[in-house]
C-alpha cells in the first residue's frame, strides 16, 4: 500500500499536539505576514490542514491559505475553513507567477529521488511571483548521523500497535523506514518511505540552483540559529527575478 494514505494519517496524528501546532502556526504567520505580493500562500502536502485551517481563519494571513494534498482520504477528513486543491507535488496546477507563497514541512518536499526534488523545486519557482517566499522545513541531518538506526513500538490512543525500524545512509542521505499499524478492528497497515536529508550546504546549493536565494536559516520555532543541538531545519527562500 501507498505509505501516505491511511497508514500515515492514523500513525502521524496522535503525535501532533495542539501545542506543537499552535507553535509551528505562529512561526508561519510571522514569516509570512509582511509579505506583500499579491496572490495565495500554498501549503504544499497540506495533509487534514492543522495548519492551513487555522493559518486561513484567524490571524495576518486569514483568506489567503490555499491547500495542496494529493491523499483522498486527508482531504475527506480536512479541518474545515480553507479551500484545497488536489494534485502532485511534482506537478503543480498554478500558472506562472500566481502564488506569494508557499512553505512544506516535515521533509514534505523530500521524499523523492534527488532528480525529483530539482524537477519539484522548479515547479515550486515557477508558480511563485518573483520574491515570492518559500519556507522548508525539514530535520538537521546531524539527527540522523549521530542516531543512524531507530526503533519503535507502542500503544497510540485509540488502542492501534504502532511498530516502525528505520535505518540512516550516511552515503546516500535517505532514511528508509518501515513502519506497521495494527488497528483496533484488527486490520493491518504497513509500508515503506524513504526521506532524503541534505546537508545545509547541500540545501542552499539545490535551492539556488533551482531559482531562489536563500533568505534566513533557523534551528527552531523561536527563529534561533542552527546548532548542534537544533531539532528544526526552517529555510526561508525567496524565488530571484529572471
Amino acid at each position: 500500500m501507498s505509505f501516505f494514505g491511511e497508514l500515515y494519517l492514523r500513525s502521524t496524528l496522535p503525535f501532533l499536539s495542539a501545542e506543537t501546532t499552535e507553535r509551528e502556526v505562529a512561526y508561519l504567520e510571522r514569516a509570512f505576514q509582511s509579505l506583500a505580493l499579491p496572490g495565495p500562500i500554498v501549503d504544499l502536502g497540506c495533509g487534514h490542514g492543522r495548519h492551513a485551517a487555522p493559518l486561513n481563519t484567524r490571524g495576518a494571513l486569514a483568506g489567503r491559505i490555499l491547500g495542496l494534498e494529493l491523499d483522498a482520504l486527508s482531504l475527506r477528513e480536512r479541518l474545515p475553513g480553507f479551500p484545497v486543491v488536489r494534485a502532485d507535488l511534482r506537478s503543480l496546477p498554478f500558472r506562472p507567477g500566481s502564488l506569494a507563497g508557499a512553505y512544506a514541512w516535515y521533509s514534505t518536499l523530500f521524499v523523492f529521488s534527488d532528480e525529483e526534488h530539482v524537477a519539484l523545486l522548479r515547479e515550486v519557482a515557477r508558480g511563485l511571483r518573483p520574491g515570492g517566499l518559500l519556507v522548508l522545513h525539514t530535520v538537521p541531518r546531524g539527527r540522523l548521523e549521530s542516531a543512524p538506526q531507530a526503533s519503535f513500538s507502542g500503544r497510540l490512543p485509540d488502542g492501534s500497535l504502532l511498530e516502525e525500524q528505520s535505518r540512516f545512509d550516511a552515503v546516500r542521505g535517505r532514511d528508509e523506514a518501515t513502519r506497521r499499524l495494527t488497528l483496533p478492528d484488527g486490520r493491518v497497515l504497513s509500508g515503506r518511505y524513504a526521506i532524503r536529508y541534505y546537508r545545509l550546504e547541500e540545501l542552499t546549493q539545490l535551492l539556488e540552483s533551482t531559482g531562489f536565494s536563500v533568505d534566513w536559516v533557523h534551528g527552531g520555532l523561536e527563529g534561533e540559529p542552527p546548532s548542534e543541538s537544533s531539532v528544526d531545519l526552517i529555510v526561508g527562500a525567496r524565488v530571484r527575478p529572471a
